[in-house]
């Protein structure tokens, strides 16, 4: 595919986590090169490509459904004479689906795993040579961290940077380590050249990204191996950096070293995702977490004796196979006992090729549906009363984006929350110490709280 033909467009929709849509810019990296520029809409493009997640059966049959309405779109524009649209399905659904999807949805193009992205050009040359549908699931030899050299001239405010891949945990609910692969940790020195080089293209703060991040064991630049802890102490050490967060971690991985980083760096903000799932230690053994919810309880009591001010995030999942209500009223009372400023919770979903799908105990989906809202009453009521408190305080606020009236922007607190300000003489990319005046259901809003604020680096 040479790089003097004309420019072609291509469409990427992401799915599911912060690591598919980091996949899903490096993806659009790699096609660069070779005459591909990013369109807004699937419409536009030349190619088409849906970055999907595995994680719950609805995500997987959403793709689907948006399979469909883009081979419909593309018979529309061959009729009109507009051009073809190559379809590629990228990601987790592609990686475990594989073969499947094509018998189900022959008019793909392409489908390709998340270990195999980098060899988009190459599928894409051999597609449109041989003329039929390309599959690559492999889990090659040598790493794409190692194919793909990446080169950010302007990057965002808050950039994401994956560190880590895969999982060992096994999880019974879980298709990571079958879609993902084995953990993968990148070497320190690579982790810390793109580190630097999104600083200088912009980059303010910087999301460490990973399946199960806090895992991380990188080679060391001298030799060995460095934890998540020794990485971010040498990252606060980048000039310009001011903020590092990193997710989605594991409990069983939040060691002392990284617990005492949330006191000692600064830089680390007081925001941590900490998936515990659930709170009965029945459904935790079942689930294969290797954790108590009395474990988790001493972490939470570990990070708060260290960073006073730090708010959690978690994930939890209703109706797993053999819960019953003292179970469920045991997670009621770990959210009630932890607090939570943030929380994802869900429906159990059997996922094909898990070992939770031939459990004894299948719930109804009544019942799961009940102890769901009961429990997302329970943690809107927490985040709520968790951005209350906020109101009267004034924070550091990270401008990210323009808002919709004029003169206003977009920021994130220290703790996540999005904060809107209107902020005229500042741009995006400074961060500003705002006051915080009022709460609104999914945001903030503030006024600044000084006649100048610091400026995103030249």
């Amino acid at each position: 595919m040479s790089t003097e033909r004309r420019k072609r467009r291509v469409f990427v929709k992401t799915y599911g986590c912060q690591m598919n849509v980091y996949d899903s810019d490096r993806m659009a990296e790699a096609l660069a090169p070779h005459g591909y520029e990013r369109a807004e809409a699937a419409a536009d493009a030349d190619l088409v490509i849906l970055n999907t997640c595995h994680i719950r059966e609805k995500a997987t049959e959403k793709v689907y459904s948006d399979l469909g309405r883009l081979r419909d779109l593309r018979s529309e524009r061959l009729a009109q004479g507009g051009g073809d649209m190559l379809l590629a399905v990228a990601g987790c659904t592609a990686q475990a689906e594989g073969e499947a999807m094509l018998d189900r949805a022959p008019y793909i193009d392409l489908v390709v795993g998340p270990q195999s992205y980098h060899r988009l050009p190459e599928l894409l040359a051999r597609r449109q040579r041989e003329g039929k549908s390309q599959l690559d699931t492999e889990f090659p030899l040598i790493s794409k961290f190692d194919e793909l050299v990446r080169h950010v001239e302007a990057a965002p405010p808050s950039a994401f940077l994956s560190i880590q891949e895969g999982c060992d945990k096994f999880c019974t609910f879980c298709v990571v380590p079958y879609t993902r692969g084995a953990e993968e940790s990148r070497p320190a020195a690579a982790v810390l050249a793109e580190a630097r080089m999104l600083v200088q293209a912009g980059a303010r703060e910087l999301v460490l990204l990973g399946q199960n991040v806090n895992a991380y064991h990188g080679e060391a630049p001298e030799g060995g191996e460095w934890t998540l802890a020794r990485l971010i102490r040498a990252m606060a050490e980048i000039p310009d950096l001011a903020r590092i967060r990193y997710t989605t971690s594991h409990p069983r991985d939040m060691d002392a070293d990284l617990i005492r980083a949330h006191g000692e760096i600064p830089a680390l903000m007081p925001f941590l995702h900490l998936p515990v799932q659930s709170g009965s230690d029945k459904v935790l053994k079942a689930m294969n977490r290797g954790y108590t919810a009395d474990d988790f309880r001493r972490i939470v009591d570990a990070l708060r004796a260290a960073r006073p001010d730090i708010a959690l995030s978690s994930d939890f999942i209703t109706g797993f196979p053999g819960e019953t209500d003292e179970d469920f009223a045991a997670t009621m009372r770990l959210v009630e006992d932890v607090g939570f400023a943030q929380a994802y919770s869900f429906k159990y979903s059997g996922r094909p090729g898990t070992p939770a799908t031939g459990m004894r105990g299948q719930l109804k989906d009544a019942v799961k549906s009940e102890r769901l809202a009961v429990l997302q009453a329970l943690l809107e009521e927490q985040s709520t009363a968790f951005n209350r408190a906020t109101v009267g305080r004034k924070t550091d606020v990270l401008l990210e984006r323009p808002g919709r009236h004029e003169g206003q922007l977009i920021g994130r607190s220290p703790w996540l929350q999005a904060v809107h300000v209107s902020a005229v003489d500042l741009k995006v990319g400074d961060m500003a110490t705002v006051e915080i005046t009022a709460c609104h259901p999914h945001s903030l809003a503030g006024v600044l709280a000084l006649a100048s604020s610091r400026s995103a680096a030249a």
